[in-house]
């Protein structure tokens, strides 16, 4: 069944369950489209990875639900510290049947290196926390040679080089999305 609001390319059940996650308050008023076709920059600059990416701050499932859906050659781990949120992406998960590669975490993403030490090929983030939190803790579960994407605001340069230095990172911009790597 096509909703009319649907787009072409754009999977009904994943538009449902979005919008569902926005009934639920988890997910912004921004059409749930719109938003989908931004979370598709993330997967765009996810080009070259491979592996295992984690989503901090999973919240309604943005990046990560699309991501999962648009690249079914990743594992995915969806990590939110709120209860309500990972309950509700489990749901999303099971009802999108990527459950055999998608993973729901529900802790902080501060403690991701201990949760999984080998660490992630990617790691994505959208609204999560300020410039320096989300780099440091990106940078702090990225493997060698990962990728770290992160939503970009309309406007300004938010990441500091001396941050970056510290980090040994390389900011790519990308449009709506920066793009981090590690220098060498």
């Amino acid at each position: 069944m096509t909703d009319s609001r649907d787009r072409p390319g754009v999977p009904h059940e994943l538009l449902e369950t979005l919008r569902l996650a926005q009934r639920f308050g988890v997910l912004g008023a921004r059409p749930v489209e719109d938003a989908v076709e931004h979370a598709r920059a993330f997967v765009r600059a996810l080009a070259p990875v491979r592996g295992r990416v984690v989503d901090l701050g999973s919240g309604g499932g943005l990046p990560g639900l699309v991501v999962a859906v648009d690249r079914p050659d990743l594992d995915v781990v969806l990590i939110d510290r709120r209860q309500k949120r990972t309950d509700l992406l489990e749901r999303a998960v099971v009802r999108l049947g990527v459950e055999d590669r998608v993973q729901v975490v529900c802790d902080d993403a501060r403690r991701l290196r201990q949760l999984f030490p080998e660490g992630f090929d990617g790691v994505t983030a959208r609204g999560f926390g300020p410039p320096s939190v989300t780099l440091s803790i990106a940078s702090a579960c990225l493997a060698e040679g990962g990728r770290i994407v992160v939503s970009e605001p309309p406007t300004g340069d938010r990441w500091a080089a001396d941050l970056l230095r510290e980090l040994d990172l390389e900011v790519i911009p990308e449009g709506s999305v920066a793009v981090f790597q590690r220098n060498g």
